[in-house]
């Protein structure tokens, strides 16, 4: 497989975001009168878009204003980051490491990818290559995003290989004809996210930056430190 783009999503992928956003929304939730826990939060919202995030408010927790209760978790969210965001085990490493080009594709706005992703040496790695929802007109599931990615970087769609934990950015690079890997965070407490990523259409599923330097290094022979048994915590 010749691959001349890797293309990183964000959230769940570089950096360990997703349970420190679930935390906030659990807490703006709790305040609104939805009694659930940061896990089951964390399990129910993980991965959802921002409109089917309102469908479940509305719909299930008859929240009569979820973009109140969204908009509670925003204002508090930054300053957690800045408190206890880390990247992805492992991940600062190998991408670190690899020589091949890279971007991010991420359906977060610059603002939130600035004060999350931009906590870290990640951003300089990527920089200028960072591209978000807001540049596009459909972001994923839809192919804008990752089209976007090839064009500014003049890499053919055929060539370039998304790594995504969501079903909408598998979808989103099947769309644009790419392949995709599916990335699963080990601690994700949702259950059968192999599963799920493959039926989206995922080449193939890894668990952590470990088993994602392998599979790299399978299918196109990238190495990188990471690939070795001794990784770094990151």
């Amino acid at each position: 497989m010749t691959i001349e783009l890797l293309i990183f999503d964000c959230d769940g992928v570089l950096i360990d975001s997703e349970p420190v956003a679930s935390g906030m929304l659990a807490q703006a939730l709790q305040r609104a009168g939805v009694a659930l826990s940061h896990a089951e939060v964390h399990r129910r919202f993980t991965g959802l878009s921002r409109e089917a995030g309102r469908r479940l408010c509305t719909e299930e927790f008859g929240l009569a204003d979820p973009d109140r209760v969204f908009a509670d978790a925003k204002s508090a969210l930054y300053a957690e980051f800045s408190r206890s965001l880390r990247p992805m085990a492992g991940m600062e490493e190998l991408v670190r490491n690899m020589g091949q080009r890279k971007c991010v594709a991420s359906n977060s706005d610059m603002e939130r990818l600035r004060r999350s992703l931009g906590l870290f040496d990640l951003w300089t790695e990527f920089f200028p290559h960072i591209y978000s929802a807001e540049m596009v007109a459909r972001p994923k599931p839809g192919p804008d995003l990752f089209l976007l990615c090839a064009k500014n970087l003049g890499v053919a769609p055929h060539r370039c290989l998304v790594i995504d934990d969501s079903e909408l950015g598998i979808a989103g690079a099947l769309a644009a004809g790419m392949a995709a890997i599916g990335f699963v965070d080990p601690a994700d407490p949702r259950p059968g996210r192999h599963e799920a990523l493959k039926a989206a259409g995922a080449l193939q599923t890894v668990e952590g930056a470990e088993e994602l330097a392998r599979a790299l290094e399978t299918l196109s022979g990238i190495s990188s430190p990471a690939s070795k048994p001794a990784i770094s915590a990151g």
